[in-house]
């Protein structure tokens, strides 16, 4: 398979943009369509969606902008309130003077204090307070209302209405004329960031001035203010101020308002921008989760599309992707794929390898009993046929042997992955089979020594299976008294080595040729010049090696050296196997 810079060299260099737009499409149409990408981008998009909903719904500078129109407003309607108040004057030139107050005049008093003339009932003038509305309120874009005392509509700045006369109206829309859908989404949109708890605003006829309850409380000498929200979703700010001239009545209430969409300009602005924000933070979100996700999805696709291979066993041997590099989760399933791919791989080997070995050594004596069982109807004399039957013994009983220590090969990595580990006293397990041995000999006059080096308090344990670890030490005594001469001994030292234990068995045999040390724990390989053939089946030091490696340890056989002769050659005293376990 070529590289990419194999196929840029063979790319003309006026298509080789073109080139990497096409595989950056190919690269970002793989990752679309990866469900873990898709995971990871939806859930950084709805963090920051739910993020920009909850500012938008919870805005702080939506409540300051009210806070701050109402004050405004409040202060506006003062200074206005103040200039109606001024322009307020009586409906006619003359004072009605009650002729029984004359008479009660004591001397030198006039009629009429200049309290009693500033107490007067002075009524709002419309006529005079229009153009003064009209030019204070023309600049804001506020909506300007006054009520008299008894809370009827006096003057609307938006329509001029006044008891019996109307300067100006604008005409409502017509009902018919329904809102499109884009304008009903808006709507509802407004009306759902914007509602909350605020009360809806509604238009109350001029008699109904009362109604309002801001105008309610400033015909009583207070101020106040009130936020509301029409059918259309938009905020309407009123307030309401009394006109009054100090120390005199109450003439009526002056009201002012916001326009429908004033305050909801400002906030839809200010919502933009954040919604513009919320733009750029998208695309860089998206980009930022599009390269995590080429880091995630991109080796674990590999990783799994290599799993299948393995599965499917397309080549002799898949290799997994290898990301151990990465010091992250990436890299530990890589490297924990590659090792049980190789396990895998091994176990198989090992699986076909002792297939063909069980077929080879099964064979020779099923040979060899196939000819004896032919030839023993061809046999003439008693001395033929007792030699064939022998053979045919022989045979039977080595097979039984082979059979028996398949078996217990082919089933021992079950039974070891079934089981639980426990603690093995390494002490009592070589001092039970050092004294079951002496007693028992088995048919060997070769005693077995143990010795444990180290302090007393030391603990010789190792987590295993104890029936096991035993198999493993009678094999390795039985082979040392097998090649033992008659009366000779067999040792065995242990002894505790930082945090491994270490078993030592020595005999006084001959030794194992150089070249055999690794090979007598190869499967059926046998080397016994002083036993007949057949006697052995081979698989003894191969499981024994086996049940170590489970257990974590090593195995391995040296020449224990003697005594150099004259010439300057080290005469072999005999073997040595050695064995380590992890201690606990």
């Amino acid at each position: 398979m070529e590289s990419f810079a194999d196929q840029a060299e063979r790319t003309p260099h006026w298509q080789r943009p073109l080139g990497w737009l096409r595989r950056a499409g190919q690269f970002l149409f793989t990752l679309s369509f990866s469900s873990l990408t898709r995971r990871i981008v939806s859930l950084n998009l709805a963090g920051l969606i739910a993020l920009v909903a909850s500012i938008l719904y919870l805005s702080q500078f939506r409540a300051g902008l009210i806070d701050a129109r109402a004050q405004s407003l409040l202060v506006q309607g003062e200074i206005i309130a103040s200039a109606i108040a001024a322009s307020a004057t009586v409906e006619t030139n003359t004072i009605t003077i009650d002729p029984d107050r004359l008479l009660d005049l004591k001397p030198g008093e006039s009629y009429g204090a200049p309290d009693e003339i500033s107490g007067l009932d002075f009524p709002i003038n419309p006529e005079r307070v229009a153009p003064v509305l009209r030019r204070l309120i023309s600049p804001t874009k506020t909506r300007a209302r006054i009520y008299d005392r008894d809370g009827v509509l006096i003057l609307d700045s938006r329509s001029l209405f006044r008891r019996g006369d109307v300067i100006r109206f604008e005409l409502p829309p017509p009902t018919d004329v329904k809102p499109g859908f884009i304008e009903r989404t808006t709507i509802a949109i407004r009306t759902w960031l914007n509602r909350g708890d605020l009360p809806l605003y509604r238009e109350l006829g001029p008699e109904n001035g009362n109604g309002y309850q801001e105008v309610a409380q400033s015909l009583r000498g207070g101020k106040s203010s009130m936020v509301r929200i029409n059918d259309r979703g938009e905020i309407i700010v009123s307030v309401a101020v009394p006109v009054e001239r100090p120390r005199s009545t109450i003439f009526g209430s002056l009201m002012l308002s916001t326009q429908g969409d004033d305050i909801d300009q400002m906030v839809t602005a200010e919502r933009l921008a954040i919604l513009k924000v919320f733009g750029v933070a998208m695309i860089v979100m998206i980009v930022l989760s599009l390269l995590l996700a080429s880091t995630i999805a991109g080796p674990v696709r590999r990783l799994a599309d290599s799993a299948e291979r393995v599965r499917r066993r397309i080549k002799t041997r898949i290799e997994i992707p290898d990301f151990t590099r990465r010091r992250d989760e990436i890299g530990h399933l890589s490297g924990a794929l590659r090792d049980m791919t190789d396990a895998l791989y091994n176990r198989i080997e090992a699986i076909e390898t002792f297939a063909a070995d069980v077929s080879h050594e099964l064979k020779n004596p099923l040979t060899s009993l196939r000819s004896a069982v032919e030839t023993l109807p061809l046999a003439k004399t008693d001395t033929s046929r007792s030699r064939l039957l022998e053979v045919i013994e022989h045979d039977v009983r080595r097979l039984d042997r082979l059979i028996s220590d398949i078996s217990d090969a082919s089933r021992l990595d079950a039974e070891l992955q079934r089981q639980d580990e426990a603690p093995v006293d390494i002490r009592r397990l070589l001092t039970t089979l050092t004294s079951a041995a002496n007693e028992t000999k088995l048919g060997h006059d070769i005693s077995v020594d143990v010795r444990f080096e180290g302090a007393r308090n030391d603990i010789f344990s190792v987590p295993g299976h104890d029936l096991r670890l035993g198999q493993v030490i009678s094999n390795l005594l039985t082979n040392a008294q097998s090649f033992s001469k008659s009366g000779g001994r067999v040792r065995i030292v242990c002894r505790r080595l930082k945090s491994e234990i270490e078993i030592v068995v020595d005999d006084d045999g001959p030794g194992i040729r150089p070249d055999a040390l690794e090979r007598v724990f190869e499967r059926f390989y046998t080397d016994r010049p002083h036993q007949g053939f057949g006697q052995n089946s081979g698989l003894g030091l191969s499981i024994s090696k086996q049940i170590i490696e489970a257990h974590r340890g090593r195995i391995w056989a040296e020449n224990r050296p003697g005594v150099t002769d004259p010439h300057g050659d080290t005469r072999i005293a005999g073997a040595r196997f050695i064995v380590r376990l992890p201690a606990t």
